[in-house]
This record gives C-alpha cells, structure tokens and sequence, in this order.
C-alpha cells in the first residue's frame, strides 16, 4: 500500500526529528551532567554557545513538528469526510499516525527539558534568553512549557489518546510494509512513557463542555486530528501565523517565472504565516537549488552521470503535472522536488550564478548527491550528513570558478542565511539577480535592476 506524499513526508520528518531530539537529549545530558554551570553560577563563553546551538536545534525541530500537525489536520479536514472509500479511510488514519507521533515526539522533549532544567535557575534563565539573530524571543522556553504541561493541552489530546488506544491493532496492522510504519514503534514508547500523565488531566473534561460541544459531530478520526491539532496550535502565538493559509505564486506570476529561469539558478522564497518562518534570520528565510526541467537535464547528460544514474527514475516520476525539478531541503530532508514546491510560496526571487554550462552541470551532479540526506535542524555547515536549505547551494556552488561563500557565525554555528545569497547577488559577487516577486514591494514579476530595488526594499536597504 502506498500513500499520499503528504503522508511518506510526513513520516520522514516525525522519524528525523524523533532521532534529532534523541541527540539532542544526549548532548544536553552531557552539558548538564558536569554541574559546572550550576555550581560557578554561570555559563562559560563555550557553555554558552552549547546551550545556545541547543537552543536554536530545539525551537526549529518543534516548529517543523507543529506545522505539520497543523497541515495533516487542514488536509484531514478538506477531505469528504462521507466518503466510504477505503483508501480515503486508510490515509486518514495514516494521517493521524504521522500527527499523533509527531505530538508524542514534541511531549516528550519539552517533558525531557522540564525535568533536566526546571529545577535549574540557571539553566532556565539561559534557556529563556533571546537569541536575536534567529528571531526568538526572550521567554520562549517558559512558554512552550507552561503550554505543554497545562490540562487544557492534555485534555485536547485526549479524543487522540482515545482514538490511539482503542486502534493500535488496526493502526499497526494498516502501517505494516509502509512507509509509516516505523512510527508504531516510536509511538509505542513515548506513549507507555506518558500515559500516566495525560489520564492525570482527564479532570479537566468537566471544565471543558464548551470545547467538546464544538467537536460534537465530528466523526472519531476527525476529533481525534482536530485535538492534535488544537493542542499545537497552543504553542503558537497567533500575530506570527494564520490557521488555513496556503501560501501559493498566483498563476501568472508563476508561469511569469517559468520563462524566466534555467538549470542552475537559485529560488530564494516567503511564506507569510509559516510557523518554520520562525527562528529563521531574515525576511527571505528559504532557499532552493533550481537543476532545470527534465529535457533538460537529459541534454546535459546528467542520467549518465554517477550522481543521476540510479536518482533518474525518482526524478522523472516526482510530479506528472510539473516538468522542472530543483534539489530541496526542507524539514522532510533533501529531496528531487518539482516547482510546484517553491512555488508554493507567498514572495520569491530568482539569482543565477555566474558559471559556464559545464560548471553549472557540475553543480547540479553535485546537489544531487545529496539527495535523501537527512535536515539539519541544528543549521551546522560544518558538517554534511545532514543539510539545510541553503548548504545545497553552498555545497552545490563552493569552489565552482572562484565562488566562495563567507559563513557567518550565529548562535556558535558557521551559517549561511538565505538573505546572505541575495547580499552577494545584489553585490554582484558570483551571482545575479534575476527576477522578484514580493507582494507589498512589487505589483508583479520584476527584473534585473528594479528586482534589485525590490529586494534592497525587503531587505531595509
């Protein structure tokens, strides 16, 4: 059985991010196990940046989890849900497993920060300092737990907690030889961990008619997502994002695009509203490696290259309805993806390298050894098992004649922001510009020197 990308994507992330944080727990085991901090009163320039990279790994892994909760839930709910179909049946459920881990997974590691840290002034106090350069605010970590641990929280887990217990057999039967189904075990663990806590809060049921009167109606599988749901949408502050936003090109501003690119240029894009917006520098935050459309691609000679030999049939197969591919990390990981996904943005400009053929060819073969790497939520360039958006350019790119990339240190990581690719843009250092759209600076599709304006505009220049 097969099921719908949205589902497979989501798995790869819930699962990623289930092992991130378990490394995560680990080093902040070995952080915390010293004691020096606590002892001395206060952390060293070296302790700091520790707890800071933690800090920055911790928040962005947890967004990537919230919003995709909140969009299984949005996509459950588009559904008919009169629909008998079994298939239709089964992705839902699958939808709810993915979700339903995924909510485990966050549980657990804010209940993992509270037991190490809580009683730890010290440490609690560096956990709830702002880190500027990733947009996160003073008391963040205060916040997520008093959200986390609340009974209002626990109780709209409560119809997904029921659903879970009363449908392991199926669930587990349903994920058998899928791709879901390594979310059995992991939802398995977390839930014989923190069972107890959540029946703890079923008091709260007499405190909550209001709330479950709104969720009357809805059949099982549907309360059970909308409490997953409901339960992370409590940890986002609502001025930061818009339930049921669908970022998306407008279709002539799309197609507006479409003549203007080839193989080898760079997507730098907005979502308005996107919750992994958040702890990302800049107004730009994302980016992606354009590799051109597959004739493309096939003229080039890439199918007969080491790097696009056995990614050629996934590359060909990734979209019937869209023809142009680019290599992307997002929170699922690193993967051949069609236009449609950059295009599924709200503002989005286009820089090209300066490069001949062969070096442009080079590049892609380069981006698409990567392929099927894992995110990187702790935003190392240092290292290259795991990617974030803009390392596959930076790895695709550095050295390709004379191109280099200056890295700059936030929170005690060499990064490269996605706004840093524009900046060298814009001072014609290696690349171009080519084209912007921002809505709000720009009525449409701009070009060379006035699309240099409209960035210079976002960027406060």
């Amino acid at each position: 059985m097969s099921f719908p990308e949205s589902i497979t994507s989501g798995t790869r992330t819930v699962v990623g991010i289930a092992d991130h944080f378990e490394r995560l727990k680990r080093t902040a085991t070995d952080l915390l196990e010293t004691g020096a901090a606590t002892e001395r009163g206060y952390f060293t320039p070296s302790e700091d940046e520790r707890v800071r990279q933690l800090l920055v790994s911790y928040w962005q892994s947890r967004n990537a989890l919230t919003e995709l909760v909140v969009a299984l839930h949005q996509e459950s709910a588009s559904r008919d849900c009169s629909n008998t179909n079994r298939s239709s049946d089964d992705d839902r459920n699958a939808a709810f497993l993915v979700a339903w881990t995924g909510v485990m997974v966050l549980v657990d590691a804010a209940r993992f920060l509270r037991h190490n840290c809580g009683e730890r002034p010290i440490v609690r106090n560096k956990l709830n300092e702002p880190e500027p350069q990733f947009g996160i605010p003073s008391g963040t970590y205060d916040r997520i737990q008093a959200s986390l641990t609340s009974p209002v929280h626990a109780w709209h887990l409560y119809h997904a907690r029921e659903y879970w217990t009363s449908n392991k057999s199926f669930l587990t039967e349903l994920a058998a030889g899928t791709e879901v189904e390594p979310l059995i075990e992991i939802a398995q663990s977390l839930y014989s961990m923190h069972n107890v806590d959540l029946r703890q809060y079923a008091v709260e049921r007499v405190r909550t008619r209001t709330r479950q009167a709104k969720t009357r109606g809805r059949d099982l599988i549907g309360r059970a997502l909308y409490g997953l749901q409901k339960s992370v949408s409590r940890l986002i502050s609502g001025k930061f994002t818009q339930i049921g936003h669908k970022p998306q090109l407008p279709p002539e501003i799309a197609d507006q695009v479409r003549t203007l690119i080839q193989p080898g240029d760079v997507f730098v894009n907005r979502k308005e509203y996107a919750i992994t917006n958040y702890f990302l520098p800049g107004f730009w935050p994302h980016a992606a490696f354009y590799i051109g459309q597959t004739d493309q691609l096939e003229q080039m000679g890439i199918p007969d290259h080491p790097n696009g030999q056995h990614r050629w049939r996934r590359l060909l197969d990734c979209d019937s309805n869209c023809n142009g591919r680019v290599v992307e990390a997002l929170k699922d990981g690193v993967r051949i993806r069609s236009l449609a996904s950059p295009f599924a943005a709200d503002a989005i400009t286009v820089i090209r390298p300066r490069l001949s053929g062969d070096a442009v060819k080079e590049a892609i073969c380069r981006a698409l050894f990567h392929d099927g790497k894992p995110y990187d939520f702790d935003f190392d360039l240092t290292r290259s098992d795991r990617l974030v958006c803009t390392e596959v350019v930076y790895r695709s790119f550095q050295g390709l004649a004379g191109i280099n990339f200056a890295l700059t240190d936030r929170a005690g990581r060499k990064t490269l922001a996605a706004e840093d690719l524009l900046a060298m843009a814009l001072n014609e250092q290696h690349f171009e510009v080519v084209a912007a759209f921002a809505p709000g600076y720009s009525t449409g599709v701009t070009t060379d020197s006035e699309a240099s304006a409209v960035l210079r505009a976002t960027l406060g220049d």
